[in-house]
């Protein structure tokens, strides 16, 4: 009987194993989405309620940018706002729809994903036939597409590079058709898409390797990693080589050595082309891509990451000395570099199953990725600021397409991809998230119960099937050491590792059997990088946040305007926020009180606060439409005295400066413009940290009219913003005398205020008791802005 059962155990096995690897799975130690069903749970809801969102948007106006471009008539008008950047919502939204085909067999999903297939085809097939000499296998609906390629092709990037990043739109279309053939096995996807990939090497096979870095230094996507997957799909060396050409040695050659150069430079361009570093690495053994890959993912997770996950602010990483803009900014990381950062943590751990990505993985999901969603309308979160009692700004349905909206699409529909993965006998229990698996190699189905976070163990049960393999359990690294417990069917497993491991389970596992983990967790506390005096407060994995109130929340759901994403709201003063006074940070830990049949909820009234608030702590993830406390200032005693101090200080210098001032305008303001008699031409006024100020452009000016009251040995000081966008050299005049060529463009990268003193030479003041002072843009440049002008002695 024993042989019988075991000979109809391995044919059904076998059948089973052929089924699944028909499908040319592209990463090999995953579970397809179909065969992890997610159970009642946070990570459901957001789950469900993400496809009631996506069945909001009109397909057709998502095509209508690609059926534009091939000269078709669209079926319906294109979204305005971003979709200037027409098409990159439609990839997302492809693969968000491939995705929820893939883990709920939602027929609506499924409708939606095939229509879009055949519409695209139709698309690339015209491409082909009306415009053979650039547009073969083309499927892009980026604006002006003819002119854009066909030049591109010749090695004229003049209309390259007046388009909007052009290459990062048409990657959404790659990643969207990958995904359709990857997660739904659609077979029309994958034809297109190789198409779409033979179309990119030939559009840029004349281009020389000089050529393809200085279009590389536009922003791409993840073109690289695309091109790498298409070579993992046919074998094909052409992709691989393709890819590799299509990767940015500025960035690949200092991380492939240890080097971190990412100061200053746009987040979220960078961690697409690591996640492609690291697949070409991953598939061709190439140590240098590898380690590029590695190192980066080190560098922005180890020094360059937040408690809840997030990197980079103003969507740009900041040096050390300008980690404070996260305090004083609104535009907070943003929900695309986590999204990307979760990629390449993925791609690593495929590579190297090592507990220390999962770590990261699970922070980053659980307090960044869920917290971007609005539990009552869906919206998606472009930036989450970190600044002491701000909020954040959700979008709505077919509005506001931003580029967090199109990986928000994705970002919901991905929850069930890395709780198991397997490797060779062995299965890895990664996320501890209510689920069923069903592992049809091994003829073992298992459900995982928990209410993770709020409860502090999750249950294993084999509920069909036998088989034997080793059982990877993570240790997490917010487990104390030694705190970790691990029972099978009531028996305690004994082990040696720490956290941020695995242990193996390594038996015969039946149907019945139960594993119990328990997973004590217990507060820390967590520092803002490089600024210390900020701290977040949390509990195992879990950010815990305040709500601070609901006044003010301007632009809480986004219109359609260009900035709409940033909270417009009053910036509340960072000096009146809670103050933490605490001379052992530690104990602060010590001093949270749980709230009663509120699991997850703590009471601060053990906690010395100036400024104090009547709030509790709460997980990050949960306050909604809401001003919050994420980042605490926390001071010493003697620490909050020089506090006082350094404000004591600051007035007395403000004073002091006063008695100096022989005149001075508020530029913006307009009495005081008038009463200085301003002259203005190609010039502007405008708000920005609750300050008005004023600049010109494309070769205007504005000047004011100041006294001197007859001194000499003067100077003038300027105030700007340290944080401007945009080429900001121009020049300052003294009665139409030049006095200083100024430039400040990218010269502080910091969110503050910069008063900047200019000498005047004796010979432009002597014997005058006024002066026109004059700040005169350049072409194509922006003097200022300018928000305050003080003749100082």
């Amino acid at each position: 009987m024993k042989l019988v059962f075991y000979f109809i155990y391995l044919t059904s096995v076998t059948c089973l194993y052929s089924k699944v690897f028909a499908q040319e799975k592209l990463y090999a130690n995953e579970f397809p989405l179909s065969d992890v069903k997610l159970l009642d749970g946070p990570f459901k809801q957001a789950r469900d309620l993400n496809i009631h969102t996506l069945l909001q948007y009109k397909v057709d106006r998502l095509l209508a940018p690609y059926l534009k471009e091939v000269g078709l008539t669209p079926k319906d008008s294109s979204y305005t706002n971003w979709e200037g950047l027409d098409g990159h919502i439609g990839g997302h939204y492809l693969s968000a729809l491939a995705m929820n085909v893939a883990a709920t067999n939602n027929s609506e999903c499924k409708r939606r994903m095939l229509y879009m297939i055949s519409e695209l085809k139709a698309c690339q097939e015209a491409n082909t036939k009306n415009h053979p000499g650039w547009g073969a296998g083309y499927v892009g609906g980026v604006p002006n597409s003819k002119t854009i390629w066909s030049t591109l092709k010749t090695g004229d990037f003049t209309a390259f590079h007046t388009a909007w990043v052009p290459w990062y739109n048409v990657h959404k279309m790659y990643a969207g058709l990958r995904d359709a053939w990857n997660y739904a096995g659609n077979e029309d996807a994958k034809n297109i898409l190789l198409k779409f990939c033979d179309w990119a090497i030939n559009i840029t096979a004349g281009l020389r390797d000089e050529q393809m870095q200085s279009m590389l230094d536009t922003e791409q996507g993840g073109m690289n990693e695309v091109l790498a997957d298409a070579f993992a799909i046919t074998k094909n060396e052409k992709y691989l080589i393709a890819a590799k050409r299509f990767s940015h040695k500025m960035l690949l050659d200092p991380m492939s050595k240890g080097i971190d150069n990412l100061d200053n430079k746009h987040a979220n361009t960078q961690i697409p082309k690591a996640i492609g570093f690291e697949r070409i690495g991953e598939l061709s053994h190439d140590e240098k891509y590898e380690d590029a890959g590695n190192f980066f993912w080190q560098t922005v997770t180890a020094t360059r990451s937040l408690a809840f996950g997030g990197n980079s602010r103003r969507e740009f990483f900041p040096g050390a000395v300008a980690y404070t803009d996260f305090i004083n900014d609104v535009e907070g990381p943003e929900s695309c570099n986590s999204y990307n950062m979760l990629k390449l943590t993925e791609d690593l751990f495929r590579a190297t199953p090592s507990a220390k990505y999962m770590d990261y993985y699970e922070r980053t999901v659980d307090n960044h990725i869920l917290s971007t969603q609005n539990p009552e309308t869906g919206g998606y979160v472009y930036f989450t600021p970190v600044r002491p009692r701000s909020y954040r700004v959700y979008s709505a349905p077919n509005e506001a397409m931003w580029c967090c909206v199109g990986t928000g699409m994705e970002n919901h529909g991905k929850y069930n991809e890395l709780i198991y993965t397997h490797q060779h006998d062995s299965l890895f229990l990664n996320l501890f998230i209510a689920s069923e698996l069903n592992w049809r190699d091994k003829g073992i189905k298992i459900k995982q119960e928990t209410k993770f976070p709020y409860e502090e163990q999750t249950t294993l049960t084999i509920t069909e099937g036998f088989s034997h393999f080793k059982l990877m359990v993570r240790y997490p690294a917010w487990v104390a050491d030694g705190a970790l417990k691990i029972l099978v069917n009531g028996n305690p497993v004994s082990y040696t590792k720490h956290p941020s491991s695995y242990i193996t389970i390594n038996r015969t596992w039946k149907n019945g059997d139960v594993v119990k983990i328990i997973l004590p967790m217990h507060n820390t506390i967590s520092y803002l990088p490089n600024v210390p005096t900020y701290i977040a407060i949390m509990h195992g994995p879990i950010l815990l946040g305040a709500k601070t109130g609901t006044k003010d929340l301007k632009g809480l759901i986004a219109d359609d305007s260009r900035w709409g994403q940033i909270p417009s709201g009053k910036k509340l003063p960072l000096d009146k926020a809670p103050i933490i006074i605490e001379d052992t940070l530690s104990a602060i830990t010590n001093d949270l009180v749980p709230v009663r049949n509120k699991p997850l909820n703590f009471t601060l009234h053990n906690v010395k606060m100036i400024n104090p608030i009547d709030v509790e702590l709460e997980p990050f993830y949960t306050i909604h439409d809401a001003r919050y406390m994420m980042y605490w200032m926390a001071l010493s005693n003697a620490q909050y005295h020089l506090y006082l101090d350094s404000i004591s200080s600051a007035e007395k210098e403000k004073l002091a400066l006063e008695k100096r001032t022989i005149d001075f305008v508020a530029p913006g303001e307009q009495q005081p413009e008038v009463d200085h008699a301003m002259q203005s031409n190609q010039s502007r006024s405008g708000t920005n940290q609750n300050e008005l100020y004023r600049e010109a452009f494309n070769g205007g000016y504005f000047s004011y009219d100041l006294s001197t009251k007859k001194e000499t040995n003067l100077g003038l000081m300027v105030r700007y913003w340290g944080a401007e966008w945009g080429n900001r050299k121009f020049e300052i005049y003294i009665d139409d005398e030049k006095l200083v060529t100024e430039d400040y463009t990218g010269k502080w990268n910091q969110s503050r205020f910069f008063d900047i003193s200019y000498a005047i030479p004796d010979s432009m003041l002597k014997g005058k008791d006024h002066i026109r002072v004059k700040f005169q843009s350049l072409k194509d440049g922006t003097a200022g802005g300018v928000y305050f002008v003080r003749l100082v002695k």
